[in-house]
């Protein structure tokens, strides 16, 4: 079985706002864009014109939530490896593939040694791990690390291709060990959360809370009520009366 470090470096990882994503999956797409000619072999699809199946490190969940009295609202949910400082998906592996690196605390896989056992997907509480059917190899998240320490492309680009791709700047990547880093104050700002605290594997990533919603300030069928002018002009008559 494979070991972890008892400490790491760096612990690289993202920290995802729920309350800016808005579920276009964009950042999804260029992850599977980036990775499919990237670190490791391609992440292949199997029918993609039919029932299509295959592998995606990110993937994006969606739920309606409805907090206590406040309205329904529907919850934009981003998912991939977490990085985890504890992370069982490493200590189960037979091989030793699984492993965390000492420098930046990022969690990888080599293929080369990666049997497709499966047992790292059985001990992720996430989800997170990716079997490959082609490939007969399991696949991860890997924070872009062929992108982020890449000399060759400008330094704008060297973050993982999600962070670079969200429309909504739902995604930001730093080093959560470093109490200074962008991610970090936005974390302790917004309350930032550890997905799942009870499995105890300790994940690197952060989840920032989406904040409650207002009720309306009026009803929208009020406004067709017309005052005085009718049509499309009585309605915004309405409208900005209220306003």
């Amino acid at each position: 079985m494979t070991t972890l470090p008892q400490t790491t470096h760096k612990k690289l990882g993202l920290v995802i706002d729920l309350d800016t994503c808005v579920g276009c999956h964009a950042c999804a797409v260029n992850c599977k864009e980036w990775n499919t000619g990237g670190y490791g072999a391609p992440l292949s699809d199997q029918d993609a014109s039919g029932e299509a199946s295959g592998s995606w490190l990110n993937r994006i969940h969606m739920f309606e939530v409805k907090p206590g009295d406040a309205p329904a609202q529907v919850v934009h949910f981003p998912k991939s490896c977490l990085h985890c400082e504890d992370a069982p998906c490493v200590t189960v592996c037979p091989t030793g593939a699984s492993y965390k690196r000492v420098e930046d605390g990022i969690v990888l896989v080599n293929e080369s040694d990666c049997i497709g056992c499966g047992l790292c997907a059985w001990a992720c509480p996430y989800g997170a791990r990716e079997m490959d059917a082609k490939e007969g190899v399991m696949k991860k998240c890997t924070l872009c690390v062929d992108r982020i320490y890449n000399d060759n492309i400008p330094e704008e680009d060297r973050v993982p291709a999600c962070v670079r791709t969200c429309p909504a700047g739902a995604r930001h990547f730093g080093d959560l060990a470093d109490p200074d880093s962008h991610v970090s104050k936005l974390s302790a700002e917004r309350g930032g959360f550890d997905l799942m605290p009870e499995q105890g594997t300790k994940p690197v990533n952060q989840y920032l809370p989406p904040r409650p919603k207002d009720e309306p300030a009026f009803n929208l069928a009020d406004l067709a009520e017309p005052t005085g002018q009718k049509g499309l002009l009585g309605w915004l008559d309405n409208a900005l009366a209220r306003l």
